[in-house]
């Protein structure tokens, strides 16, 4: 399917559209649609298993920090360690072959390798405020004052398990903010667009792009997501899995996922290996 662009909305394109041609959108805009990401199999499957550790969860942030709960939102519920609680999610989702495709082409060349910086399950309920706005690059911070001019060191696939409209909360972005020359500047909410989706589509966004969760407007609808990012294998992630999932867990996954996943060592460019033991791989330390 030809990209099209709509409007002030971002591009949208058919799931089997080369990697390189959704990085050219990416490169001008700073995210796409990728319409059916996901099947509605996957879809149901994912949004079951996920189900009763999310009802378990109260709404609302943990963190001490004013200015971050009120960025997690008052309303909304994070699930993490989502390669333990999903079998869809560890086998299939982070697997996914056009999930690889991109991620190749945006960091072997120039970081080498690359891994899962966090997996949260997102879900915004109704009366919740707009998240504030944000790039994704923010969590590594010598990265802002190279704005655009500095490499990719994240990306973010945001699959929506639910509809998303304007209403229930659907994420907002600004298209072009990624090549803003000051990236300390993260916009105006009146400069933002919803990602409207249906459930299976993913928005996929550059580090460098400012986006936001929407504000619900809705009386009774939850807006569910599944957020799932990767960062340069140099730089340190968000969530540490090699303490948070089974290792007789991590022995049934793919090479591929065991490695974005911190079981087996990292090789960025130009270095011998990082995450090693006594200069050999964790793989083999681990006898994966």
């Amino acid at each position: 399917m030809t990209a099209q662009k709509k409007d002030r909305g971002l591009t949208s394109v058919a799931a089997d559209t080369p990697a390189e041609e959704i990085l050219k959108i990416v490169a001008r805009d700073g995210g796409v649609i990728i319409k059916g990401l996901l099947t509605r199999d996957q879809i149901d499957r994912f949004n079951a298993e996920i189900d009763p550790p999310l009802q378990a969860l109260r709404p609302g942030s943990t963190h001490e920090d004013e200015l971050v709960a009120e960025f997690h939102g008052r309303n909304t519920k994070r699930l993490t360690n989502l390669v333990t609680h999903s079998p869809t999610f560890r086998n299939e989702i982070i697997d996914h072959p056009l999930v690889h495709e991109i991620s190749e082409q945006v960091f072997l060349e120039e970081s080498g390798t690359y891994w899962m910086t966090t997996a949260q399950v997102i879900e915004i309920g109704p009366g919740n405020k707009a998240q504030m706005l944000h790039r994704d690059l923010e969590n590594w911070f010598p990265f802002i004052g190279m704005g655009p001019k500095g490499p990719e060191i994240t990306i973010n696939f945001l699959v929506a398990l639910t509809d998303f409209t304007e209403e229930n909360g659907a994420t907002r972005v600004i298209p072009g903010s990624n090549h803003w020359s000051d990236f300390e500047d993260r916009g105006a909410p009146e400069q933002t667009i919803p990602a409207v989706m249906d459930a299976g589509d993913a928005l996929f966004i550059s580090g460098k792009t400012v986006h936001g969760g929407g504000a619900n407007r809705t009386g009774d609808e939850y807006r569910r997501a599944v957020a799932f990012t990767f960062n340069a294998g140099y730089l340190t992630g968000e969530e540490a899995y090699p303490f948070l999932v089974d290792l007789e867990t991590a022995r049934t996954l793919s090479p591929r996922v065991q490695r974005v996943l911190g079981f087996r060592s990292q090789y960025p460019t130009g270095s011998p290996g990082l995450w090693q033991v006594d200069y050999a791989d964790l793989g083999d330390y681990l006898k994966l």
